[in-house]
């Protein structure tokens, strides 16, 4: 179970690079990439099945797992469903062809450095 949980902390981790990674690659011309949206359901989707893992884990071995804190996991999520959101928009306006606005490629970027930031930084 232990081996499943890391392969999935391994997933969650390349989403996040995938959302940021791309955005601070075009940093000079600010774009919402397709790769970003898919990078944050990546993230998204391994989020929610480590929500489900961290209990059945916890109760094998509290003293490695620690109780999870929900209220910043929610707060995680929430955070990262603005993220998809935000790449999803973006995602159709880049296969049209139309402008993409500043403030939604940074937001993309940025709520995902929060997201990351939110994960290292608060115990």
């Amino acid at each position: 179970m232990v081996i499943l949980f890391n392969i999935v902390v391994f997933l969650h981790i390349v989403g996040a690079a995938m959302v940021v990674g791309i955005w601070i690659g075009h940093l000079k011309t600010p774009i919402v990439h397709p790769r970003q949206f898919d990078g944050a359901m990546l993230s998204i989707l391994t989020g929610i099945a480590l929500m489900g893992l961290l209990p059945i884990l916890h109760n094998q071995d509290p003293s490695e797992f620690g109780d999870p804190n929900y209220f910043k996991l929610g707060i995680k999520f929430a955070i990262g469903l603005g993220v998809g959101v935000l790449a999803f928009i973006g995602r159709r306006k880049f296969k049209k062809g139309e402008k993409i606005e500043l403030s939604m490629a940074h937001g993309v970027g940025g709520l995902g450095l929060l997201n990351i930031a939110i994960a290292t930084l608060w115990q």
